[in-house]
């Protein structure tokens, strides 16, 4: 009788106690960490899909199965300085692998045509967009979706001889004509590549759709820091960040780099840069109710009411507002623009990023501090608009803007500090507080460097910034005094 009064004590409170005590155990594990490997040994020659998929194997290493158990990461505090790498690596492993593409090199200003690895043919590009304004050309890998030997631009109303498109609203042609057979002229393109006619008939007969495009804006300058004497950075309170030079890739120091966390409000960034690079800035939309129906309000934003494109990104960057990012992802329907948003993270080397929706708000918006440095250059240097605008900013917005852009709540907390060039906050439970900040600091030979601090994970966002910026200041730079 005891025997069985023994085993009923069992069943009824110890095994409950160990089952309960083994959950709770496996419950507050740390989170893992997955590493990202791929293998550049396999790509094709043609096929801009097995290019990219060598490249950015974030989707199929998630979806891994349990019999390949992913590698474990410790949480690491990088003390040391490295660089990261520009668009030019790309380049050199699709030279390395014999694949024919296209190349398109802003800051040289030429066009490169590959084939199996080898340079063809090279010929100057006649007109680019401009950056500063909105008709910066895409950097990023993409590939050829079309070509027509007599296109048209609807936007600027004229024919386009031998264009290809290779991304959004961006294609390389020969010298545009309006119908009356006179030739567009202009000092910039609207984002397009102009080049002369001839040029543009040999590059479209050597190419073929699906060739993958390489558009490199700049390059990392030969820029070093000289001091060795660095103390070190502490008491921050971000799980993960990085702090970088834009300018040159380097590195200064960073905590879990490479780790995945939920980003909240910087995602609304490439909301941005999506409408910004496929829409006609010109259009607007009718504001419906679904469009509202995020978490928060926008005081103006109203159903029936219509907005372009450009007044819709001051409240989406300044104020940060859930129910502009929604309306905005209404241009292009908004399955397709997270679409285009994923595609473009893995374009820029964002290789460990993924969107669920266009505002934040949804925690499978996920990204690395890593990748966010990238962003961060990739807006400085193909969307300036953008980053004006998160500092409160009017910019050429095609009309007046029915916001009052003064009054708006500007959540990027340091648009008061001359050094500020901006960036984009951003707040969930999951996530915590995160941030992109660029700073433009001036080292002590008087050379203005463009710097990005890429906060995840943060308790308090501004002090961690201010503690960075303060170290940043003792170690490379002139002191200019505490960041406002």
């Amino acid at each position: 009788m005891l025997k069985k009064n023994k085993s009923l004590l069992y069943f009824l409170i110890i095994a409950p106690t160990l089952v309960v005590a083994i959950f709770y155990s496996i419950r507050f594990l740390p989170p893992k960490v997955i590493v990202i490997k791929y293998n550049t040994s396999s790509f094709s020659n043609n096929s801009i899909a097995n290019v990219k998929e060598n490249y950015f194997k974030f989707a199929q290493n998630i979806a891994s199965s349990t019999e390949n158990t992913p590698e474990i990461l410790p949480e690491t505090t990088i003390s040391s300085p490295y660089y990261l790498e520009d668009f030019t690596h790309i380049k050199n492993d699709l030279i390395n692998n014999e694949t024919s593409f296209l190349e398109i090199n802003l800051a040289e200003m030429n066009i490169g045509i590959y084939q199996n690895g080898s340079l063809d043919k090279e010929v100057p590009i006649l007109t680019k967009g401009d950056p500063q304004g909105w008709g910066g050309t895409a950097a990023g890998l993409y590939k050829i979706i079309n070509g027509n030997t007599s296109g048209f631009s609807v936007i600027a109303q004229a024919y386009l001889p031998y264009s290809l498109h290779f991304y959004g609203k961006y294609y390389l042609h020969g010298e545009p004509y309006y119908a009356d057979g006179s030739k567009l002229v202009s000092d910039f393109s609207g984002g397009c590549l102009r080049l002369t006619n001839n040029d543009a008939k040999d590059i479209y007969e050597l190419t073929e759709i699906e060739m993958p495009v390489l558009v490199i804006d700049k390059v990392n300058d030969n820029y070093t820091y000289k001091n060795q004497d660095i103390t070190p950075l502490s008491d921050i309170s971000a799980r993960n960040y990085l702090i970088g030079d834009l300018d040159s890739g380097f590195v200064f120091t960073a905590k879990n780099p490479k780790k995945q966390s939920p980003i909240a409000s910087i995602t609304k960034l490439m909301t941005a840069i999506i409408i910004a690079e496929n829409i006609d800035l010109r259009k607007s939309i009718e504001i419906t109710k679904i469009m509202l129906s995020g978490y928060g309000s926008t005081e103006g934003l109203e159903e029936g009411k219509r907005f372009r494109v450009v007044e819709l990104f001051y409240p989406l960057l300044i104020e940060s507002s859930n129910d502009a990012a929604e309306a905005l992802s209404y241009f292009l329907g908004r399955e397709k623009t997270l679409q285009l948003m994923r595609e473009k993270a893995k374009s820029i080397q964002m290789q460990d990023t993924d969107f669920a929706d266009p505002s934040g708000y949804d925690s499978g918006n996920i990204s690395t501090a890593q990748d966010l440095f990238y962003l961060a250059r990739y807006v400085l240097n193909n969307r300036p608009p953008l980053l004006e605008i998160t500092k409160g900013n009017k910019v050429s917005s095609f009309g007046e803007v029915a916001f009052d852009v003064k009054n708006l709540w500007n959540k990027n907390l340091f648009i008061d500090d001359p050094t500020f060039v901006g960036g984009k906050t951003g707040y969930t439970i999951p996530a915590s507080s995160t941030a992109i900040f660029i700073f433009r600091l001036t080292d002590k030979e008087n050379e203005e460097r463009n710097i990005a601090i890429t906060l995840l994970g943060s308790e308090n966002v501004k002090a961690d910034t201010q503690k960075i910026y303060t170290w940043l200041q003792k170690n490379y730079f002139k002191i200019s005094g505490e960041i406002k």
